[in-house]
């Protein structure tokens, strides 16, 4: 979370980026906000759910940790666990594990990357659903509130678009064609 780093204003640099066709902003108001993005993956929902959970380190934007290439990322999938990066000594909770229901839904805790250092608390979940004509739909879901300073309508779509690139990284992970940008 290089860009976390510098907060609030650092996140509107990330405008250009290219959210996939099924994103959506679903609402959002002065405090607090919805966001849904949906990838289509060929693999299995237990692939998928293995590369989600197991495999976050090989997929999760470095751009998007604490300290980059020096840390390893993992979450733990039970009740409690960590949405953990680690550098050596230096350590983050990105978010706590609330919901687990194997292959299906992984729901996590907190206020993501800037979010955490402006007090805010968000939803973040991943449902994994088989597609009759093969393959998974990942549904990432996320909802954050409180109190702000700031007025988290102007932060949505940032954020929206932070987690598109997120979800697009699994989805390429997972084998996904990689969309053009």
């Amino acid at each position: 979370m290089r860009i976390f780093r510098r907060g609030f204003p650092a996140l509107v640099l990330l405008t250009g980026f290219a959210a996939p066709a099924a994103a959506e902003l679903k609402d959002s108001s002065a405090s607090g906000f919805t966001i849904e993005n949906v990838v289509e993956v060929p693999v299995t929902p237990a692939e998928a759910w293995r590369g989600l959970v197991r495999e976050v380190d090989r997929w999760w934007p470095r751009d998007h940790t604490w300290w980059g290439e020096e840390s390893t990322l993992s979450i733990d999938p039970v009740a409690g666990g960590c949405f953990c990066e680690r550098a050596g000594a230096r350590q983050a909770e990105h978010l706590r594990v609330g919901f687990v229901d194997p292959e299906k839904t992984l729901r996590l805790l907190g206020g993501l990357g800037p979010l955490q250092g402006l007090g805010l608390h968000g939803v973040l979940e991943f449902s994994i659903a088989a597609r009759e004509e093969g393959g998974s739909r990942i549904v990432m879901r996320y909802r954050a509130g409180g109190y702000a300073t700031e007025d988290l309508q102007a932060l949505a779509p940032i954020v929206d678009r932070v987690q598109a690139q997120q979800l697009r990284a699994l989805a390429t992970h997972l084998g996904a064609a990689a969309p053009a940008e």
